[in-house]
Parts: structure tokens; sequence; C-alpha cells
């Protein structure tokens, strides 16, 4: 069964930091692009990283400059540095492959930024 486990979410004052990691087997790891979602209350889920298997990375405006997407092969980890927080950061925090072609979708972790 696929599993993505997602962690190290929290709360945070505005202008902080949090590392989120997201943990999968290594079959899907090695063989994917991965990405890091977002979906506040209210929104849909939005793709907000994305990094290759190659190590190439992509951003959304919103976090472009503030997030940094990684991956560690021999761990099958995904990780979102995530420098100067806002507010509007706020949001479940989900990693899934880049495309539509979506893996079961794990439970997430909350990040919650105060202003």
């Amino acid at each position: 069964q696929v599993q993505l486990v997602e962690s190290g979410g929290g709360l945070v004052q505005a202008g902080g930091s949090l590392r989120l990691s997201c943990a999968t087997s290594r079959s899907i790891f090695s063989s994917n692009d991965m990405g890091w979602y977002r979906q506040a209350p209210g929104n849909k889920r939005e793709l907000v990283a994305a990094v290759s298997r190659g190590g190439s990375t992509s951003y959304s405006d919103s976090v472009k400059g503030r997030f940094t997407i990684s991956r560690d092969n021999a761990k099958n980890t995904v990780y979102l540095q995530m420098n100067s927080l806002k507010p509007e950061d706020t949001a479940v925090y989900y990693c899934n492959l880049p495309t539509r072609a979506y893996l079961p979708w794990g439970q997430g972790t909350q990040v919650t930024v105060s202003s």
C-alpha cells in the first residue's frame, strides 16, 4: 500500500521557519518527481513546490524565494524548508506527485502562522 507520511508542521510566528518532511517507499521515491501541496480552509489544494528525480526544482510565485524543496535519496524523503513565513502560508501541507496522477493522499501536516 502506497503511503505518504508528512510531518514537521506546527505553530510559528510570522517571519519564522519550519521544515516539513515527507517519507515514502523507495519504489515510489526513486521513480518519481515529488511535490508539496497546501490547502487552506475554503481554498483548493495548490502545488507550491516540486523537485525532479534529478534535483531540479520549481516553485509557485507565492513561495518563491522563501521556500526550498529538496530530496534525500538515501532516506526516501522529500523536505520543504519554509522561511520568512507569513500568515497566508497557514494551511495543511501534503506531499504527492507533481502531476494529476496522484497517489493516495496522506494525512498532511498543519502549518499555522500567527501574525
